[in-house]
C-alpha cells in the first residue's frame, strides 16, 4: 500500500508541476507575441519582468525549481515504470494501446530540456551578465533588438521551431493526462481535456509563428 501511495504521490506532484509550467508558458507566450506587432509593448513588458523585484526574487526562482522538479520527477517515474515491468516480453505492440508520444515522453522531455538550455543560454545568461557582471544601466529599449538578433540565423530559428513541435507533442499527452493524475474526474473532465489538447497545439504553433516572423524581419 505504501508503494502504491508513493507512486500516486509522485504522479500527483508531476502533474501539479506540469500544470504550473503550462501557466508560465501561457504568460511567456503573451509577452512574446507582442514582439510581432508592437516592439514598444514587448520592450515595456520585458523591462517590467526583468526589473520587478517580485518577479526576479520570488517568481523566477520558483519557476526554475518547477522546471527542475518536473524533469527530475519525469526521470524517476520513467525509471520506476521500466523496472516495474520486470519481464521483457518477446513481442510488445505498444502502439495498439498507446500513442508514440505517450510511450516516449522521456525522449520529448529530454529534447525540451535541451531546448530550455539553449533558451537560457540565449536570453537568461546574457541578462544576468548585463545586469550583474557588466553593471550596465537599465535600458528598456534593448529587449526587442536583442530578441530579433537571436532569430537571424535560419539554423537557430529551425531548432527553435523543431523544439516547439516536440513541445506540442509532449503537451498533447501530458497536459490532458495531468487532470486525471490530480484526480479531476467529473462532468467537466472531457471539456478540459479538449481544451488541453487545443492548448497543446495552439501555443507551440504560436511560438513557431513568432520565431518565423522575427526571422523574416531580419
Amino acid at each position: 500500500m505504501g508503494i502504491i501511495s508513493s507512486s500516486i504521490a509522485r504522479k500527483f506532484a508531476m502533474a501539479l508541476s506540469g500544470l504550473f509550467l503550462v501557466l508560465f508558458l501561457a504568460q511567456h507566450f503573451t509577452i512574446n507575441i507582442t514582439s510581432t506587432f508592437s516592439p514598444e509593448t514587448f520592450n515595456s513588458w520585458s523591462y517590467f519582468m526583468g526589473t520587478n523585484f517580485l518577479v526576479q526574487a520570488i517568481l523566477q526562482p520558483v519557476l526554475i525549481f518547477g522546471v527542475v522538479f518536473h524533469f527530475i520527477m519525469g526521470f524517476i517515474l520513467e525509471y520506476r515504470n521500466r523496472n516495474a515491468r520486470g519481464i521483457k516480453y518477446v513481442s510488445f505492440k505498444g502502439n495498439r494501446n498507446s500513442t508514440w508520444v505517450s510511450r516516449n515522453m522521456l525522449i520529448s522531455g529530454l529534447v525540451i530540456l535541451a531546448f530550455l538550455g539553449l533558451h537560457f543560454y540565449d536570453f537568461w545568461v546574457p541578462e544576468l551578465i548585463h545586469k550583474y557582471i557588466e553593471s550596465n544601466p537599465d535600458d528598456a529599449a534593448r529587449y526587442y533588438p536583442e530578441l530579433l538578433a537571436k532569430f537571424e540565423s535560419p539554423v537557430r530559428t529551425g531548432l527553435y521551431c523543431l523544439a516547439f513541435v516536440l513541445l506540442a507533442m509532449h503537451l498533447y499527452h501530458g497536459f490532458a493526462s495531468s487532470f486525471q493524475s490530480v484526480g479531476f474526474n467529473n462532468k467537466y473532465a472531457t471539456a478540459l481535456k479538449k481544451f488541453a489538447r487545443f492548448y497543446a497545439i495552439a501555443i507551440p504553433a504560436g511560438f513557431v509563428f513568432i520565431a518565423l516572423v522575427l526571422h523574416f524581419k531580419n
